[in-house]
C-alpha cells in the first residue's frame, strides 16, 4: 500500500492524498503477509507469503529449507460449521516438513486443524518429545491474511539425504 501511496503522491505533488484511498481496487500487497522463520540455530528471517499458498511453498520460494514436502493435497476442507468438502487428496505423505506455529496468533487460531493423516505422519517421523500442540506440517498449512507477523520455528531436521 505504501507503494501505491507514494505513486499517487508523486503523480500529484501539490495535492494531499486522502485517507479514503483504501476504497480503491485491491492490490497484490493486500494478499501478502510477513512470516518470521526461526531456524534451529536461532537465526530469524522474515519472508513474504501469499494468502492461499501453503507455508511450505512460501518457505521454498524464499530459500528456507524445510526438507522434502509432504506434498499430498488435503483430503478435505472445512468450509463452514456444517459443511466439510471432500477433496479426495492423499493428505500428508511424510513428516519431514515439521514446523511449530506460534501459539496465540490470530491466523493460527483460524487455520484448519490438523487432519488425522497429518497427525499420524508427525507421530511416525518425530519422537514424542519433539511433538507439541503447535506442531504442523508446513505443506498442510494454508496461509491466511491474519497470519501477518506470525512466527514459525523450524526444529532440527531429520536426516533425509542418506543415499
Amino acid at each position: 500500500m505504501a507503494a501505491r501511496r507514494s505513486m499517487a503522491a508523486a503523480a500529484a505533488p501539490s495535492t494531499v492524498v486522502s485517507s479514503s484511498f483504501n476504497d480503491g481496487p485491491p492490490s497484490v500487497f493486500d494478499k501478502i503477509v510477513k512470516v518470521t522463520i526461526i531456524d534451529p540455530s536461532g537465526a530469524r528471517r522474515i519472508i513474504p507469503a501469499m494468502v492461499g499458498q501453503t507455508l511450505y511453498a512460501a518457505c521454498d520460494l524464499n530459500g528456507v529449507d524445510l526438507g522434502p514436502s509432504s506434498s499430498g493435497p488435503p483430503q478435505e476442507k472445512v468450509r463452514s460449521t456444517t459443511w466439510t468438502e471432500p477433496l479426495y487428496g492423499e493428505g500428508a505423505a511424510s513428516g519431514f516438513d515439521h514446523v511449530l506455529l506460534q501459539g496465540g496468533n490470530e491466523g493460527v487460531e483460524i487455520v484448519e486443524p490438523a487432519h488425522d493423516n497429518e497427525k499420524k505422519m508427525i507421530e511416525a517421523y518425530w519422537d514424542a518429545d519433539e511433538i507439541f500442540p503447535e506442531s504442523r506440517l508446513a505443506s498442510q498449512v494454508e496461509i491466511n491474511a491474519k497470519m501477518d507477523g506470525m512466527v514459525v520455528y523450524v526444529p532440527d531436521r531429520i536426516v533425509d539425504d542418506i543415499p
